[in-house]
C-alpha cells in the first residue's frame, strides 16, 4: 500500500482550478473567491494570497477536499487499462480491476491499496501527474510503501490515518477469521487509536487536572467530561476497550494525586468518601454527589436516548461502511438520516425513528428511498389506549400506513368493547359494594352470611328473628 502525504497542500492549491471545480451559483463562487484572495495582514503590510487556502481555517479542509476530488475516479479509470490477472491466471474484467484498487483520501492524506506492488508504484507516478494540474506534489518524507501484515523494506506493517492505526495481525487456526467463502484467513484486521493520539489525549486530561488544583470538584468534572465523551465517540468503532481501561486507570492515579495535594495532612479514609462515591457496583466513582465523572466507553450516542433500545449501551455500535460514492452533501436525506439520526432537512423525530429502524419500513420491511412519502404511525392507536411517546411510534410508507390503519379499526373496536365491559363491571361492583356496606351480616361457622339491610323499620321484630333463625338452620345443614 501507498501511504502518502501532499506537500504544503493548503498553501499551494491553484485558485482557478478550485473555483472551476466548485460548480456553484455565482454568489457562492464570489464569496469563496473573496476568502481565497483575502491575503494576510501583518502589522501595516498586506501580503496577497495568490495560491492556497488559509491553513487552520474552518473551511480549509472542505476546500482541499473539493480541489482533490476526482483523484479516486482518475486512478480507478487508469487501472482499467492495465493488464491484471487473478490468482488463476485469468484476466480480470474492468469492474474487478476497479474493485481491486482501493483509494482512501481526506484533505491532504490519502492511501492507495492493491495486492500487486508494481501497481502501487505505478499508481504513485500517476498520482504525481494528476496533482501537477492542481499545483501540488507528493511529499517524499511522509510517503512510504508498506505492507499491511509483513515488514517491507524495513517499514513497519500497517499505516496511520486520521488518528487510527490500521494493520493486520497473524492469528492461529483457532482464532482465525473466515472469508465469505468459508475459507480460513490466517490474519485479522485491527483498527486502533495511534500511540500519538493516546498520549496527546491523556496529556490534555492531565493538564486540565493540574490547572484545577484549587477549583471545586464540580468545575473539574465539567471540564473533563466533554473531552472524554468526544474522544470516546471518535474512536468507538475501533479496537479500543483495553485502551479505554488504561486511560481510566491512569486518570484515576492523576485524580488521586489531585486529592492528595488538596489535603496533604488528611488520611485516605477522609479523602476517599469525600471525592469518590459508590454507585451500583462501582465503588470509585469520582463525584461530589451531584455530578459525576464519566468513564471512557464505546458509545455516548445522544440521538438514540429516547428511542427504543436493544441491548446494553456499553456494547458500542458496529460500524457500517458508507455506500459507494455517497456524500452528506448529495441531497439523500433518507440515507443520511437513517445513518446519523439527524439531518437539517429532516424533522428530528423522523430522523431518530429512521436510525432506529435502520432505514426500513416497519410494515413491509423494505428500505425507504429518497422521494418516498413517510408517515409517522402509532403502533398502538391512541383510540386503543396508545400514547405519543417514541416507544409507540414508527415510520411507514404512506400506502403501508393505509393498510395498517385498516387493521387498526378492529383493534380499536375490541378496545372499546373491553372498555365498555370494564365500565359495566365496575358499575356492578360499585353497586354491590354499596349494598354490602348497607347490609347486615352474621358469622356462621366462619362464613359471613347476609341477612338483610341495616334498615329494619318495615320489618317486625318477630319476623326478623324468624328470618335469622331460618338462615342459621339453612347454613348449618340440618334441613329440618
Amino acid at each position: 500500500m501507498l501511504d502518502a502525504d501532499i506537500a504544503k497542500c493548503f498553501d499551494r492549491i491553484n485558485h482557478q482550478f478550485l473555483l472551476n471545480k466548485l460548480k456553484t451559483f455565482p454568489a457562492m463562487r464570489r464569496q469563496v473567491k473573496t476568502w481565497l484572495k483575502a491575503g494576510v495582514l501583518d502589522g501595516k503590510k498586506l501580503f496577497p494570497s495568490n495560491d492556497g487556502t488559509p491553513q487552520g481555517g474552518v473551511i480549509s479542509p472542505l476546500l482541499a477536499n473539493v480541489a482533490l476530488h476526482g483523484l479516486e475516479n482518475h486512478l480507478k479509470n487508469w487501472i482499467t487499462g492495465k493488464k491484471i490477472t487473478g490468482g488463476t491466471g485469468i484476466k480480470l474484467s474492468k469492474s474487478l480491476k476497479m474493485s481491486s484498487l482501493g483509494v482512501i483520501r481526506y484533505a491532504d492524506d490519502f492511501v492507495v491499496i492493491h495486492r500487486d506492488l508494481e501497481i502501487i508504484k505505478e499508481a504513485k507516478e500517476e498520482t504525481q501527474k494528476w496533482l501537477k494540474q492542481v499545483g501540488l506534489e507528493i511529499k517524499p518524507e511522509k510517503t512510504r510503501l508498506c505492507h499491511s501484515l509483513n515488514i517491507h523494506e524495513s517499514e513497519k506493517p500497517g499505516f496511520n490515518f486520521l488518528g487510527f492505526n490500521i494493520r493486520q495481525y497473524k492469528t492461529g487456526k483457532h482464532h482465525a477469521n473466515k472469508n465469505p467463502k468459508g475459507e480460513i484467513k490466517p490474519y485479522t484486521l485491527h483498527i486502533k487509536p495511534t500511540k500519538e493520539a493516546i498520549d496527546s489525549h491523556y496529556k490534555k486530561l492531565a493538564e486540565i487536572v493540574d490547572k484545577h488544583k484549587a477549583a471545586p470538584q464540580k468545575a473539574l468534572i465539567a471540564k473533563l467530561n466533554p473531552i472524554i465523551r468526544g474522544w470516546s465517540n471518535y474512536y468507538r468503532y475501533s479496537v479500543c476497550s483495553d485502551i479505554y481501561s488504561k486511560i481510566d486507570h491512569l486518570l484515576w492515579y492523576k485524580l488521586k494525586k489531585w486529592a492528595d495535594k488538596r489535603h496533604p495532612n488528611k488520611p485516605w479514609k477522609f479523602k476517599k468518601p469525600k471525592y469518590w462515591k459508590t454507585k451500583g457496583g462501582n465503588n470509585w466513582l469520582f463525584s461530589d454527589g451531584v455530578v459525576e465523572l464519566i468513564k471512557h466507553k464505546k458509545n455516548y450516542d445522544e440521538t438514540d436516548k429516547k428511542v427504543r433500545k436493544k441491548g446494553c449501551k456499553n456494547q458500542g455500535t458496529k460500524f457500517i461502511k458508507v455506500q459507494g460514492p455517497r456524500s452528506p452533501f448529495d441531497g439523500d436525506t433518507v440515507y443520511w438520516s437513517s445513518r446519523l439520526g439527524k439531518h437539517p432537512n429532516m424533522p428530528t423525530s423522523k430522523s431518530k425513528l429512521l436510525k432506529h429502524q435502520k432505514g426500513k419500513c416497519s410494515y413491509c420491511g423494505l428500505y425507504f428511498k429518497d422521494g418516498d412519502v413517510m408517515e409517522t404511525d402509532h403502533i398502538t392507536p391512541r383510540k386503543a389506549g396508545g400514547n405519543s411517546s417514541y416507544k409507540n411510534l414508527q415510520l411507514l410508507h404512506r400506502h403501508c400506513h393505509d393498510k395498517k390503519t385498516a387493521t387498526d379499526f378492529k383493534l380499536i373496536a375490541e378496545y372499546q368493547r373491553q372498555k365498555e365491559l370494564t365500565k359495566r363491571i365496575k358499575t356492578m361492583l360499585n353497586k354491590f359494594d354499596k349494598q354490602f356496606l348497607q347490609g347486615q351480616w352474621v358469622w356462621v361457622d366462619d362464613i359471613p352470611v347476609w341477612i338483610g339491610t341495616n334498615d329494619k323499620s318495615h320489618v317486625s321484630e318477630e319476623r326478623y328473628e324468624v328470618k335469622v333463625s331460618r338462615t342459621v338452620l339453612k347454613t348449618s345443614g340440618s334441613g329440618d
